[in-house]
């Protein structure tokens, strides 16, 4: 963060990465540029590769010296990563996603926050019944740099093995973020793990009551993964801050993703312990549609907004960004990915121009 003739400027390491990946970065540029000269703070980007961009150039999913290169930044900014040009089951070739990985684990990014609330406008879009869906705003904490992503793995013939290790410290930190979070919200945790099967998910659960100990005025309830699956369709709204490991957090946000009646909605933030943390929409890179201008930038440009929220402490632009997007939402803007029939389809520069209005129009 710097401070240019009285005015705050923020660093930004821009990766556009894969698929449509510049597209909806670019789309969320366009509406920082215009949140910032609205509320008095500029942006500062610096880019790199990350992802199948950089195997093609580069030869390896992770830029040389990328990391050392986030960490003076104020946050990083990601479009997406991977496609199926990249795919691989041969371990000695490099995949997009060990780039993220790489990422996380450099940066300390140790726990990935994605908010699923339910929009009104789209409440049609979701296969769920709306009255289900009315008041849903869930925050799912996933634990981002343990588990079985990260454990021991080997083939051997014609038997294969992951191995989900966890310590202590890893899910207090994790633990004690959720807790925190909840505090701001309805002060509700649900601590969701596999302790009547797994034995990392016992130790799981004994450092949650641990941590719950010092977070008197938050209430802790456990729930098995599977039932917390089952529930997030039944009743959502029960939910507030859901906690839990890598895996489980990966497959139950991808879930609550379409209580929204579309992925291309969802934003995320994953947050760092070295300060930095990085944004980006939890959709993949659809590479089906890169080049076109028909990509959703709505997830990215809500990652933009919890951005100026919790690295920037810009409360007030984060709002009204999310506030625009509903505006524009409201008013019938629709990207194809959340269009029903007979509803005009705008492409992704029209819904960014839709936003960026309403932002415009609030102001006013």
């Amino acid at each position: 963060m710097g401070d240019t003739e009285g005015q705050t400027t923020y660093r930004v390491m821009v990766l556009p990465g894969d698929g449509v990946g510049p597209e909806i970065v670019a789309a969320a540029q366009r509406v920082l540029a215009v949140v910032g000269e609205r509320f008095g703070f500029g942006l500062d980007y610096e880019e790199g590769l990350l992802g199948g961009c950089a195997i093609d150039a580069l030869g390896a999913p992770l830029e040389d010296g990328l990391i050392e290169r986030c960490r003076p930044c104020d946050a990083v900014l990601l479009g997406a990563v991977g496609g199926p040009k990249w795919d691989t089951t041969d371990p000695a070739k490099p995949r997009p996603e060990q780039g993220l990985l790489g990422m996380r684990q450099g940066l300390e990014l140790f726990a990935n926050l994605r908010p699923v609330r339910s929009f009104a406008a789209l409440a049609h879009n979701s296969t769920i019944k709306p009255d289900v869906l009315d008041g849903v705003d869930v925050m799912v904490v996933r634990e981002l740099t343990g588990g079985v992503y990260f454990g021991k793995r080997e083939r051997v013939g014609d038997i294969a093995y992951d191995t989900m290790i966890y310590s202590e410290a890893e899910v207090e930190r994790l633990m004690d973020y959720a807790f925190g979070l909840a505090r701001g919200r309805r002060r509700l945790v649900h601590s969701v793990d596999k302790a009547n099967v797994l034995e990392s998910s016992r130790l799981w659960r004994s450092v949650a009551v641990r941590v719950a100990a010092g977070h008197a005025d938050v209430e802790l309830r456990h729930m098995l993964v599977d039932n917390c699956a089952m529930q997030l369709i039944r009743e959502p709204r029960q939910f507030d801050v859901i906690a839990t490991e890598n895996l489980f957090g990966d497959i139950l946000s991808d879930e609550a993703a379409m209580l929204t009646g579309s992925i291309g909605m969802l934003p995320s933030a994953s947050v760092g312990a070295g300060g930095v943390s990085l944004y980006e929409p939890i959709h993949g890179s659809a590479p089906d549609i890169a080049g076109k201008g028909v990509a959703n930038p709505c997830a990215t440009i809500l990652s933009a907004a919890m951005m100026l929220d919790l690295s920037f402490g810009q409360k007030e632009a984060a709002r009204a960004v999310e506030s625009a997007v509903e505006a524009a939402l409201s008013s019938g803007a629709r990207t194809r990915d959340i269009a029903v029939a007979g509803e005009t389809v705008l492409t992704t520069d029209q819904m960014t121009e839709r936003v960026v209005a309403a932002l415009a129009g609030a102001s006013g």
